[in-house]
């Protein structure tokens, strides 16, 4: 078992109802977000100095350019100023917003971070803690493994994950390979691509092979590599909580795909239905069947994170997948954990400002947008994280907005 910090971990874990279902396609009201997230009043927060975006290496172009907007938004709610590149003071008291999952908890530390109230984001023992890699158990239990793998772990979250290894050799990866292929097709996947990045599925060893002998050994060994079963007409859904200051808010939701500029299906954007308060507030709510179930499922990874790695988190999201098998049969499970600001906390954030300006609202329907377009036009009253031209992605507006009209 890794992690024995005392800070304090996030969610709580719950169960209960049900109601109809809903599409990433439904129809979008148009809301009436405050003007730049500008009208509402701050939370009073004289403890605090600053927000501060701490940028990790990986994130550039237009997730950086959101990720800031977003961290501006937070100092916004907060109340107090955001400075961006500036170090950290000793004992300044600012709030971090890192762009990746902190790694280690004496390094989370000495950036001034020492809980969950310090921080948007979370912090984890281990580099490979923070990707999909852990989702999966190991093919063997003599196989190999990096320091500080939990077994554990991976034994409480096999009822809620889709079948799947997690490989660091490649004889560990062809093994789990027949293994898998012995039911269909198998979605290989990259330990930290995101937005669906870095996955191929195969149907035999062949392309398997080709693949594998781009990888190097020293990389396989250190990041690992994921072998899941592969599933058709899937609905990605996500499941989360946001702590910030004194707000709380849990949600469930769906991810949509659309076109980027080469025509590839990715990302664009989320549609959470968010309620004030933890997780037993989201439970309480009149749920579809496949919501409540995608709910508990995220419940069970997470409290088997804290307490197995020792994770903390004062913003957890996760992704669960649900879909056919090769024989027909529907499936769902978490695929994936996200500790950092990501694509969904436009909406996460948009919300919490919604809860400020209304104290008796408890729940609303918050939503990303990713749009490549070539002159694209957010709706009224829209929160616009970017709009420009990014080098790699093309034209491309992102914001956030609320559906004030949804009864969530």
């Amino acid at each position: 078992m890794a992690g024995t910090d005392t800070m304090t971990p996030l969610l709580a874990y719950p169960h209960d109802t049900m109601a109809p279902e809903r599409r990433w396609d439904a129809p979008w009201t148009l809301a009436e977000t405050p003007a730049a997230l500008g009208t509402v009043a701050p939370v009073p927060a004289p403890a605090l100095r600053c927000v501060r975006l701490h940028t990790g290496a990986a994130t550039a172009g237009h997730d950086l350019a959101t990720r800031r907007s977003v961290a501006r938004s937070l100092a916004l709610l907060l109340g107090c100023p955001f400075e961006d590149g500036t170090p950290a003071a000793e004992g300044d008291r600012s709030y971090l917003v890192p762009t990746e999952t902190l790694i280690g908890f004496e390094a989370a530390a000495r950036l001034g971070v020492r809980g969950p109230d310090d921080l948007f984001g979370g912090i984890v023992p281990h580099a490979f803690v923070a990707t999909k890699v852990i989702t999966h158990p190991l093919v063997a239990a003599h196989a190999a493994a990096p320091a500080g793998w939990s077994a554990r772990f991976s034994e409480r979250v096999r009822g809620v994950v889709l079948p799947g290894f997690a490989v660091f050799s490649a004889a560990d990866a062809r093994r789990a390979l027949r293994r898998l292929l012995a039911d269909g097709a198998v979605r290989v996947k990259s330990p930290d691509g995101v937005g669906g990045g870095g996955q191929s599925v195969v149907g035999d060893a062949t392309p398997f092979e080709t693949l594998l002998s781009t990888i190097d050994p020293a990389q396989l060994a250190r990041d690992g590599l994921v072998l899941e079963r592969n599933l058709s007409r899937v609905q990605t859904c996500s499941v989360g909580q946001v702590r910030v200051g004194p707000f709380c808010a849990s949600y469930v939701g769906v991810q949509g795909l659309v076109p980027d500029h080469a025509g590839r299906e990715v990302y664009g954007g989320s549609r959470l239905r968010v309620v004030r308060g933890d997780f037993d507030a989201l439970l309480r709510r009149p749920l579809a069947r496949t919501d409540r179930l995608a709910v508990e499922q995220a419940l069970v990874y997470h409290a088997a994170a804290c307490e197995e790695y020792g994770v903390v988190a004062s913003r957890a999201n996760y992704d669960i997948a649900q879909g056919l098998d090769e024989s027909g049969r529907w499936r769902s499970g978490v695929l994936e954990q996200s500790w950092r600001i990501g694509g969904a906390s436009g909406a996460e954030v948009a919300a919490l400002f919604a809860f400020q300006a209304d104290p008796a609202l408890e729940s609303v329907t918050a939503s990303t947008h990713e749009v490549y377009a070539e002159h694209p036009v957010p709706p009224p009253g829209a929160q616009v994280h970017f709009d420009d031209t990014d080098p790699q992605a093309g034209r491309l507006l992102k914001y956030a907005q609320l559906d004030t009209d949804a009864q969530p």
